[in-house]
């Protein structure tokens, strides 16, 4: 049986990577998804891809008129909103806190917090009246540690998502709104090349090259993919979630959860042979 058949879900930030990832296994699991992007070629091929379960809306995550449209052109279509999946996002800016400028700063907070709250705002009243859904908001482990991101804006701003999502789920859930997050750790997509000032279709392409890399970063030996947060974001749609309420997933390969175990032993035994031991 499909995990969310015939569930209705939102997708944001659907044009590559994590996004893209999502929109397809929810289609395969049996969903109707309606997804969003600011790149409309990407947009429209990757509908085309899935036929009439997938329909794509050119939208900027950040602007609330852009959120009505979307959320009001859902329900006119199937009636409903089940899920929604707040995974717009990018890179923030990088440098020391004396050099952040104000209007990156703002931009950075627009992208990563704004379109989560805005989201929220415009699923919950349907997901309400309707006595059912399910938010997915999509926050980092860089919101856990910080030094887990290229940039302190980009950690401090998925640190809000998190409480934001609880804060949300503590009122939501009392009408069977459930509210949730991700924390991925280091997913192989275009986000860092990004960040590292790449342009967006360069930067996606470069994913493939990071893997080896990204392989050595936990105990888990390979590189996160984006197939592993659509996972999860699939568990948090599916009613086999249902009682889940308020929580953050991390799915990192263990990388947050303390010292990898062989570094750690190596360090030890070159201090025994530097204490003749």
């Amino acid at each position: 049986m499909p995990l969310v058949k015939d569930k209705v879900a939102i997708i944001t930030g659907a044009t590559s990577g994590i996004g893209e990832a999502t929109v397809a296994l929810f289609v395969a699991e049996g969903a109707h998804v309606v997804f969003t992007g600011r790149r409309r070629a990407e947009g429209e091929a990757i509908a085309a891809r899935h036929g009439g379960r997938a329909v794509f809306v050119q939208a900027d995550a950040t602007l609330e008129a852009d959120w009505i449209q979307v959320v009001d052109g859902t329900l006119q279509r199937f009636g409903r909103v089940d899920c929604l999946f707040n995974n717009a996002g990018g890179p923030a800016p990088t440098g020391g806190i004396a050099s952040i400028p104000v209007d990156g700063f703002d931009a950075a907070m627009a992208l990563l917090v704004r379109s989560v709250m805005l989201g929220m705002k415009h699923v919950a009243p349907p997901m309400v009246a309707q006595g059912s859904g399910s938010i997915i908001n999509n926050a980092s482990i860089a919101a856990h540690l910080a030094g887990y991101s290229s940039s302190l804006i980009y950690g401090a701003a998925k640190a809000a998502v998190l409480h934001l999502t609880k804060c949300v789920a503590m009122e939501l859930g009392e009408h069977n709104v459930r509210v949730n997050s991700i924390s991925p750790g280091t997913i192989a997509t275009g986000i860092l090349p990004k960040a590292l000032g790449v342009e967006a279709a360069a930067a996606d392409r470069l994913a493939e090259g990071m893997k080896a890399t990204m392989a050595k970063a936990q105990p888990i030996p390979r590189a996160g993919l984006p197939d592993d947060i659509a996972q999860c974001a699939l568990y948090l749609a599916s009613d086999r979630s249902s009682f889940v309420n308020g929580t953050d997933l991390v799915v990192d390969g263990g990388m947050i959860g303390g010292r990898m175990f062989t570094p750690h032993q190596d360090s030890l035994r070159a201090m025994r042979e530097a204490f003749g031991r």
